[in-house]
């Protein structure tokens, strides 16, 4: 693991108990105070985005917009806002899904991507997937090019939920 990969996962700190009884969540707002470190994490994330050759990026309801809106401003492409119901003001399409503690539902405007379009999904982690495959049904007529997260929860398999997307992760917690 490289030193700027080091110093994100040293910053990240783990909250137990939440948000419910016997989750330990993996906290990332130290990294996102600081400065240097949070432009290490998209400069990262942006390097490995740019490979992919997207022409936009969806960034998930909620801390998925913040890496995303930052890696798609670093790279000059657009942002696509895949949010929670009820969210978005125009026209939508919906796909529900399970989380590791509950269920919920995403929107993203039918006009956000055109068919055939280079996507690459930003979000800041990867636990079971289920967040991530309903972006992929969402995103069903682009051109997906990869998932790209801050960091993976190995252990709860979130990458095989996905198939064969590629999946990229700075950092992995096994």
């Amino acid at each position: 693991m490289n030193s700027e990969i080091q110093a994100i996962k040293d910053s990240i700190r783990d909250i137990p108990n939440f948000p419910k009884e016997g989750i330990v969540f993996k906290d990332i707002t130290p990294m996102l105070g600081d400065a240097e470190l949070f432009q290490s994490c998209i400069s990262l994330l942006a390097a490995r985005v740019k490979i992919s050759g997207a022409k936009k990026v969806a960034g998930l309801d909620a801390r998925g917009f913040i890496f995303g809106a930052a890696v798609a401003d670093r790279l000059n492409i657009g942002f696509v806002p895949i949010r929670k119901a009820g969210k978005l003001p125009a026209e939508t399409r919906s796909v529900s899904y399970d989380l590791e503690y509950g269920s919920n539902t995403l929107e993203m405007h039918v006009d956000a991507v055109e068919k055939g379009e280079k996507v690459a999904i930003v979000d800041d982690l990867l636990a079971t997937g289920g967040t991530a495959v309903a972006a992929v049904e969402l995103l069903k007529d682009s051109d997906l090019v990869g998932a790209f997260f801050a960091i993976e929860l190995g252990f709860l398999k979130g990458r095989a939920a996905l198939g064969e997307l590629p999946v990229d992760a700075l950092i992995t917690y096994d």
